[in-house]
């Protein structure tokens, strides 16, 4: 069944100029993205780019083969294929979505004249760009540095931002895989996180029940993350 056109909601859209805005829209076409699904490999060539408006997509980077590592989360606030603005057409990580829902969708050749033909585009997405090497940093950092715990509940806030609700999905199997742990890890973290009451969490289903307090709980990278991106977007 095809999906109904909807107005965007992403905010890198949004911030455009409106003529500028309303000719990328028109190249763009609406698709529902599911849990898990597998949207970018490393090395493989990019042939769309995603804006999402109400899914969210982690970047992983594969380890030895056999394990992997959340190192980014792009919801609303931003895109997917960032790299093309770099004249690269290769993947750097692997995408995957964490929370199923609606994306605007753009095949990569089209969207790359688009960014020859609007500097409005081009200086915006640099701007991004600059954002997400600094997450990406934050982000290695934090796994160097910071308690599984911790990690956990900025991962679970970040979630939550980009889900922009309260209650969403995410099994310990998928947890653990991002946070680059073992299942037995997660499950303690969020064991600890629900007996303090901040979060409730049954067969994968996820409701945040202290906001506050789970900030408490989380390390400062997601406070840092959040500073970037309004120093540099805003």
């Amino acid at each position: 069944m095809p999906i109904a056109r909807v107005a965007a909601t992403n905010r890198l859209i949004e911030a455009l100029p409106r003529k500028d805005r309303q000719r990328l829209l028109a190249g763009c076409e609406p698709v529902e993205l599911s849990f898990a699904e597998v949207l970018a490999e490393p090395a493989e060539r990019i042939c769309h780019v995603y804006f999402p408006t109400t899914s969210y997509i982690s970047l992983v980077t594969p380890i030895d083969g056999c394990a992997s590592l959340e190192v980014g989360l792009v919801g609303d606030e931003g895109m997917l294929g960032i790299s093309l603005i770099l004249g690269v057409d290769i993947s750097p990580l692997s995408a995957l979505v964490q929370g199923e829902g609606l994306a605007l969708r753009m095949d990569a050749a089209p969207f790359c004249r688009e960014l020859d033909f609007s500097p409005a585009l081009h200086g915006l997405l640099k701007r991004y760009l600059h954002v997400v090497m600094g997450q990406l940093a934050q982000s290695t950092a934090c796994t160097r540095f910071h308690v599984v715990e911790a990690r956990l509940a900025r991962c679970l806030l970040m979630a939550q931002d980009r889900a922009h609700s309260d209650a969403f999905h995410g099994t310990h199997e998928f947890l653990a895989s991002m946070l680059g742990v073992r299942r037995v890890g997660v499950t303690k973290a969020a064991t600890s996180l629900q007996d303090r009451k901040l979060i409730s969490y049954s067969r994968g289903n996820i409701t945040i029940l202290d906001r506050g307090g789970l900030e408490a709980a989380s390390c400062g990278c997601y406070e840092a993350d959040n500073t970037t991106y309004a120093r540099v977007m805003d």
